[in-house]
């Protein structure tokens, strides 16, 4: 692992939203092309199209396929060669199908070998739709795509917290019914998982939220807390799993609690967003843990209303390859250590001395 430069593959997203925008900005300074050796899947037209309408300077070298990316440059590999039909702001069919094209070859690299984390740009979900992309986001297509039969886990995460989700896009009327005790558990397992193997933490802390105000008030407006929630902190307690809870989420950002733990774990989307995008600015991360794949994001969208006008701050898609290559050498270390493990010897109850005995 020592010297090794990561293989950044990255996708150029929707091309009428800010992606390229972040993209050329975030590359436009030299030390990221010598952190590591990225690779865009892109459109070479319509990479020069926002170049020249942002009046950016940053260039990138054109490969034929992965193999070929050197170090010190962003690297292209073109998905598409024609012209894309590019309207600043709005939403159009050939639009989702680029980001479609970008997203299938970067994954095909990755199957292969070709890369060793994603990196992608915001895509607009409902251009994308098709009979290749039937999903409601990124987390779930790579689940699909790269899970390997494992759970993916979406955490917004920043520098002041990470936050993951039981559910996440999900229209708020069928939140509840999708909440399981066991659903929580998983949940909190992988939280745990990834806070100890991407992050580095020994002993995470993770506290729960609830679903309902003031925790349903004992049963008075909703009784999720006490069937559900609360009886899944217990189980993974007496699993050895350090979470806590439940709390209401508005004393619990309000007042600053998310500061005493590593992990915070929401009901739904927006409970945890909100809070999340309030509190992180523009240093915000979305990374998809449980997967084999090191997948992560900028914690914004497409950004239509000041696409194209070279207003995007490219900080958040800085960051998100900044944590794409921390979390990928921290399973490189965590792999290591745990590869030889010492033979647990056993005891041989059969022997009265109670002396351990080698088999």
């Amino acid at each position: 692992m020592e010297g090794k430069k990561i293989r950044v593959g990255i996708t150029h997203g929707d091309v009428s939203g800010i992606g390229y925008e972040v993209i050329l900005k975030t590359f436009a300074y030299p030390m990221m092309c010598e952190m590591c050796i990225p690779i865009l899947y892109g459109s070479p037209k319509a990479a020069t199209y926002h170049r020249k309408m942002l009046n950016l300077t940053t260039n990138f070298a054109m490969i034929n396929q992965a193999s070929d990316a050197q170090e010190g440059r962003l690297n292209m590999i073109s998905v598409y060669d024609e012209e894309v039909k590019i309207d600043f702001g709005t939403p159009n069919p050939e639009c989702g199908k680029v980001a479609m094209l970008s997203l299938e070859r970067a994954i095909k690299d990755y199957k292969e070998g070709n890369i060793d984390v994603l990196v992608t740009a915001p895509i607009n979900k409902a251009s994308m739709q098709s009979s290749n992309f039937n999903f409601v986001g990124h987390t779930e297509y790579l689940e699909h795509e790269v899970g390997e039969g494992n759970e993916a886990l979406m955490i917004l995460m920043s520098p002041m917290m990470k936050v993951a989700l039981v559910t996440t896009h999900l229209p708020i009327k069928e939140v509840s019914a999708n909440l399981t005790q066991a659903k929580i558990e998983k949940k909190i397992d992988i939280f745990n998982t990834s806070l100890k193997s991407d992050f580095t933490i020994s002993i995470p802390r993770i506290a729960v939220l609830s679903l309902n105000p003031h925790c349903g008030d004992n049963g008075l407006i909703g009784s999720e807390e006490k069937d559900i929630i609360k009886p899944a902190i217990d189980s993974m307690r007496k699993r050895g799993v350090q979470c806590f809870g439940p709390y209401p989420a508005d004393g619990f950002f309000g007042a600053g609690v998310y500061s005493s733990f590593d992990g915070i774990l929401a009901m739904y989307h927006d409970q945890g967003l909100t809070a999340f995008k309030t509190l992180s600015a523009d240093d915000g991360v979305n990374f998809t843990a449980g997967l084999p794949i090191v997948r992560t994001s900028p914690d914004h969208g497409v950004a239509y209303d000041i696409a194209g006008k070279g207003e995007a701050n490219e900080n958040s898609f800085r960051q998100a390859i900044y944590v794409a290559l921390d979390v990928w050498r921290n399973r490189q270390i965590d792999k290591e250590a745990y590869a030889n493990p010492l033979k647990i010897i056993p005891r041989d109850k059969g022997r009265k001395d109670g002396r351990e005995q080698i088999e």
